[in-house]
C-alpha cells in the first residue's frame, strides 16, 4: 500500500541522524500526518510542465545510479493519481537504468522548475514494457511530433511524494524562457541590447 514518504525515507538511520542534528520532533510529527501518494491537479500540472527531470535506481548490487532523462515538455504523463508513464528513447545504449527497474523495481524521480524554484520527489515501484507489450499505453505515451526512437515505455506506480523547500535552488532559465522574457521588455531596452531581437 502506498504511504507517507517518511515510511520510505526515514529509515532507522536517517531517524538517528535526526536525532544527532536536532530534528527528529518536527519529522515526527510529519510522520504522523497521513499518508500522501495520491497525486493532484497541483502536481499533475508541475508534471506536465517539465522538459527533464532525474531518475535514481538501484541495482541489485546496491548501489543507485542517477541520470537525467529529458524530452519535449509533457513527456512525462500522468496517467493517474497514482501511475505515472513515458516512452523511453534511444540513448547511449547502456541500459543500467532499465536493469536496475527490471532488477529491484525501486524508483525516485526527481523534478526540479529551476525559475520558480520549486521541485517534488517521488518514490515509485517501476516497471518496463515493450511497445508491442500494450499498444494503448503506447498510444497514450507517444509523442508523434518528437523525433527520437522510441525503445521502450517505463510506467512508474507512485507509492509517495514530497515536495522539497525551495532553499538554496539557484533560478536558471533555458533559452525559451529567456526568449520569451526579452520579449516582454521595454522596445528601447531591447533594441539596445538586443538588436537582433524584434
Amino acid at each position: 500500500m502506498s504511504q507517507n514518504f517518511t515510511n520510505y525515507a526515514f529509515t532507522g538511520s536517517v531517524k538517528q541522524a535526526q536525532e544527532k542534528y536536532g530534528s527528529r520532533a518536527t519529522y515526527a510529527r510529519m510522520e504522523q500526518s497521513g499518508d500522501k501518494y495520491i497525486l493532484g491537479a497541483h502536481e499533475a500540472d508541475f508534471i506536465g510542465s517539465r522538459d527533464g527531470f532525474y531518475l535514481a535506481t538501484v541495482g541489485e548490487n546496491g548501489w543507485p545510479y542517477v541520470q537525467f532523462r529529458g524530452g519535449p515538455i509533457g513527456f512525462l504523463k500522468v496517467l493517474d493519481g497514482t501511475t505515472l508513464g513515458m516512452v523511453d528513447f534511444r540513448g547511449n545504449r547502456q541500459y543500467i537504468s532499465v536493469g536496475n527497474i527490471n532488477a529491484t523495481k525501486k524508483a525516485s524521480l526527481f523534478l526540479i522548475d529551476y525559475p520558480s524554484q520549486r521541485r517534488l520527489k517521488i518514490w515509485a515501484e517501476s516497471r518496463v514494457l515493450e511497445p508491442q507489450a500494450d499498444r494503448e499505453l503506447l498510444s497514450l505515451l507517444s509523442l508523434p511530433d518528437y523525433d527520437a526512437v522510441v525503445e521502450r515505455m517505463i510506467v512508474f506506480d507512485v507509492v509517495a511524494y514530497d515536495w522539497n523547500c525551495p532553499q538554496h535552488i539557484t533560478p536558471r532559465f533555458t533559452a525559451e524562457e529567456i526568449k520569451q522574457g526579452i520579449k516582454t521588455l521595454d522596445p528601447d531596452i531591447i533594441r539596445s541590447c538586443c538588436p537582433d531581437e524584434k
